[in-house]
């Protein structure tokens, strides 16, 4: 690969955020395992993984497509690929076709119901990229991309929706929507400024707070819904345990005036939270 393509390659990379897969992949994989047993399809597994791939390439290059002027006018994010200049508009919208494309094939391998909800599917996830022009739920909107993923993991196993995978996407709706509300702390003053719809815009930072707070307490709500579900054992209780505990420190280190430690609350702590409960959540099915 030439330097210029692996450059390229690169700030695809960082414009899709394709580091952020952490977040929603482990939901994804644990109610497909729970859906599975303790016998699961390596071939729909893989299906799935490539799944969640696309339509996260192809959301994310859509976001940054329908963003790039907002982007260019915020110094937090003017330095982003496309209002840069580092990447053409139209490189990115190749992206985001062959997102959809690849997420749609796999989707079409899985079964009938998962190929059905795909094109809903991607319908909610280009337009939540607008939500924020005239809804401060759009933190919500961004959620239900997120937690969307468990539910479509479940359906790749069993060809219907069932309770089980919902309760896990309300958990992971909620998760999101309340650690956006945090990250959106960085943009109170632009997006009032501009016109923008946020939650820290609507109510201040420590409204904001508090409506954070309120959606990690349904967060874990919703987890132990879940675990009752599937009549989850002592790991997956403990993934619970562990999800508290990375969400109270998210709300320990961020604090009105001081965001100095905002990406630790966000990257750090939201990462051990997902990767904590996918791996304990699936372990929980063997040692039971």
């Amino acid at each position: 690969m030439s330097t210029a393509a692996a450059g390229r390659f690169r700030e695809s990379l960082e414009m899709i955020k394709f580091s952020h897969t952490v977040f929603a992949l482990p939901f994804a994989l644990l109610a497909y395992f729970r859906a599975a047993g303790p016998q699961p399809s390596l071939r729909t597994v893989a299906w799935v993984i490539v799944a969640m791939i696309g339509a996260r390439t192809a959301a994310m290059a859509f976001n940054r497509i329908a963003d790039r002027g907002i982007d260019a006018e915020n110094p937090r994010t003017a330095t982003r690929a496309l209002p840069a200049g580092r990447l053409p508009v139209g490189f990115a919208a190749a992206l985001c076709l062959a997102g959809s494309l690849v997420f749609l094939a796999a989707a079409f391998e899985l079964n009938r119901l998962a190929f059905a909800l795909a094109f809903p599917t991607l319908a909610v996830l280009f337009a939540y990229s607008f939500t924020k022009r005239f809804t401060a739920l759009s933190h919500v909107v961004l959620g239900l991309c997120l937690g969307i993923a468990p539910v479509g993991a479940w359906v790749a196993c069993r060809g219907k929706i069932e309770w089980p995978p919902v309760a896990l996407g309300l958990a992971v709706l909620s998760w999101t929507a309340g650690f956006d509300v945090l990250y959106a702390l960085q943009d109170e003053r632009f997006d009032r400024e501009r016109g923008l719809r946020s939650i820290p815009a609507a109510v201040g930072t420590v409204g904001a707070l508090w409506v954070s707070g309120l959606f990690h307490v349904a967060t874990l709500a919703f987890l132990v819904l879940f675990d009752r579900a599937v009549g989850g054992g002592a790991l997956l209780a403990a993934a619970v345990v562990v999800a508290g505990l990375a969400l109270a420190v998210q709300h320990a280190i961020v604090r009105p005036g001081d965001l100095s430690r905002l990406n630790a609350a966000f990257f750090t702590a939201n990462g051990v939270l997902s990767v904590a409960v996918g791996v304990l959540g699936i372990a929980d099915l063997w040692v039971k």
